[in-house]
């Protein structure tokens, strides 16, 4: 396996050698995902990766940050490396669910690092990061040779292994809204290590804000990993939550209609119907535990 590899300084720079080399460029941030696919591939049925160049961006501090203010909101920049996003005081305080979600990806070794853009970027189904961030009505800052875009992380997923990043650009940060008061978010993953690889067969994002008596809901967003080609907002089981006031019954509904509404596949992990079971009892348990914080 031959490849150039190169080590830009600037974000600039980079841009500049991926549109050099029109798609036969990879990037590589922590490269605890790029350097297992391009060794074996993802699995069996995943092609070996073979770009012709590597783009290394460990070089490029302007893009290693956690900023965090009330009109702006957290800013992460996409080399923040996950054991960094897991421990951060202010995430603890403002965005908990995002450390809970970084503190289950791999062993702390991995999360040492692993960067969350990497993460992102990777586009796996069960990617640990995606959920609790769309929950959060997360945005995805992207910069390319034709400027610059903000998407909602939401879009950002095309495919399983695919965004809407072309060959050209990077995507440079992870934009989050300041939650509003009342707000709270779990994440919960049910997983299982096969080989060398710490796959979720589901993960589930829920953030939930609450009237004042931290009981009815104003908003939810419940996002799910694993049980599709991208992670994906249960919708109709949002609905179901939506301005009621949260007890078992609705609970049950909710969890069903988030069942019913996932899209897994059947591998060599588990089944489709082992997956969407899953989906249920995860959903159930997350919107307990909010309601009882």
């Amino acid at each position: 396996m031959r490849f150039e590899y190169l080590r830009p300084k600037s974000v600039q720079e980079a841009i500049s050698l991926l549109h050099e080399h029109d798609g036969k460029a990879k990037v590589i941030a922590g490269g605890t995902d790029l350097v297992v696919d391009m060794r074996s591939g993802l699995t069996n049925q995943t092609p070996r990766l073979r770009p012709q160049y590597v783009v290394d961006l460990e070089s490029i501090p302007e893009l290693d940050y956690i900023e965090c203010d009330e009109k702006r909101g957290l800013r992460i920049g996409s080399l923040a490396k996950v054991r960094t996003v897991e421990n951060s005081s202010v995430l603890h305080q403002y965005y908990p669910v995002i450390s809970q979600a970084a503190g289950q990806l791999g062993s702390v070794a991995i999360r040492n690092v692993a960067t969350i853009g990497g993460n992102l970027c990777n586009a796996v189904p069960s990617a640990e990061m995606a959920p609790p961030l769309i929950a959060l009505s997360a945005k995805a800052r992207i910069t390319g040779i034709s400027g610059e875009r903000v998407v909602p992380l939401e879009d950002f997923f095309v495919h399983a292994g695919e965004t809407v990043l072309n060959a050209e650009e990077l995507l440079v940060e992870i934009q989050v809204p300041m939650p509003p008061l009342n707000t709270k978010g779990v994440y919960l993953k049910h997983g299982k290590r096969w080989g060398t690889f710490d796959l979720a067969m589901v993960n589930v994002g829920v953030v939930l804000t609450l009237e004042a008596d931290n009981q009815t809901c104003r908003d939810a967003k419940i996002v799910l990993g694993a049980v599709a080609s991208t992670p994906m907002r249960a919708k109709k089981a949002e609905a179901i939550l939506g301005g009621k006031k949260v007890a078992s019954s609705l609970i049950e509904k909710a969890a069903q209609a988030a069942s019913e509404e996932a899209r897994p596949i059947t591998d060599i992990r588990a089944s489709a119907a082992y997956r969407a079971g899953m989906v249920k009892v995860f959903t159930r348990r997350a919107l307990e535990q909010l309601i009882a914080k």
